[in-house]
């Protein structure tokens, strides 16, 4: 599942006889770890965390992840007027942890995250999106399509959703392509990307769209006592029941018929759990969702690094006891 999963061969003809860049119905994701809490709190090592470190990536790609997702809050950085600039500081802030991400061989997902007024106005918030994409898209068109993709916004939820995704989407995927024109771009559906999305999400007339979900279930398991949540899920939740085992099983095949469905692979852009559950229990689930999903052969990005859902202990400077093994990474020489 890992590097060799390749772009699809499949070739589309441009005009009449003119082949195009082959069609991209996956991506070569494998193990992947979002750079959680760090770009896309309102300044960065917000919420409890600290800033990047330009050694992270090179210990993330030696224990054998092949992919870095990188959550990004540019509304924050961005002004509150058209053509909604955003401060060159931080953009090449962005542009340093790529550089150094690309630099340890790791591919990266690089999102908007958190852009608030999208999910609560947003046919009102699209043009900003398509704004701050047209910037970020022109930054980055330098950098390997083989190794960078975008992803125009993370979560959809609240007024945001399959009522009009494409109509927000569209705008900003167009300013992409007008600087990066077959670029992966990835897409997530309705009510925080859960996996049940992919049953209606609907992608914009593009070769190189790829869709993405989200699975933290059983909620109720992964976010016990949650604090940004109101009310938080009780602690005390153990995983798995029979019950739990039996959703399990449904949500692997719910990603078997949508591949069957649409000829796309999507991936699983977050996973994790809280850190109100114990350790053990924790290894436990990422061991259970890798060995269910694996099969399927879709990508899997762990939250987080160092942040809220961690797998990585910033104080000893090592993996948390099992996690790598739970995830399925093999720390290379």
């Amino acid at each position: 599942m890992m590097r060799h999963l390749a772009f699809s061969a499949a070739i589309l003809l441009a005009g009449t006889t003119q082949a195009t860049t082959p069609r991209t119905n996956s991506l070569p994701v494998g193990r992947c770890v979002n750079m959680g809490n760090h770009l896309e709190p309102p300044t960065e090592g917000g919420w409890g965390g600290r800033n990047i470190a330009d050694d992270d990536f090179a210990i993330i790609a030696k224990a054998g992840f092949d992919t870095v997702r990188i959550p990004v809050r540019w509304s924050t950085h961005a002004g509150n007027t058209p053509p909604h600039r955003i401060d060159p500081a931080f953009m090449e802030r962005v542009k340093h942890v790529v550089t150094l991400a690309e630099a340890a061989g790791l591919n990266v997902i690089l999102n908007s995250h958190h852009f608030e007024h999208i999910h609560k106005e947003p046919l009102k918030a699209a043009p900003q999106l398509a704004m701050m994409w047209t910037q970020i898209a022109a930054e980055f068109r330098g950098f390997d399509r083989n190794r960078l993709w975008f992803e125009i916004e993370n979560e959809p939820h609240d007024k945001f959703d399959d009522s009009n995704l494409l109509e927000v989407l569209t705008p900003a995927l167009a300013e992409i392509r007008k600087t990066n024109p077959d670029r992966p771009v990835i897409i997530g559906g309705q009510k925080w990307s859960g996996i049940d999305s992919l049953a209606t999400l609907k992608l914009p007339d593009d070769p190189h769209i790829v869709p993405t979900f989200h699975y933290y279930d059983p909620f109720d398991f992964t976010h016990q006592g949650a604090e940004w949540n109101d009310p938080a899920p009780p602690i005390g939740r153990k995983w798995p029941t029979g019950k739990d085992a039996a959703q399990l099983a449904a949500d692997v095949e719910k990603v078997r018929t949508y591949i069957k469905r649409t000829g796309k692979t999507p991936f699983m852009g977050e996973t994790g759990v809280h850190t109100t559950v114990s350790l053990p229990e924790r290894v436990a689930y990422h061991n259970g969702i890798r060995e269910a999903f694996d099969p399927v052969g879709i990508g899997m990005c762990t939250w987080a690094f160092t942040n809220t859902m961690p797998v990585y202990d910033s104080g000893t400077k090592d993996w948390l006891p099992g996690m790598l093994d739970a995830m399925g990474v093999r720390q290379r020489k």
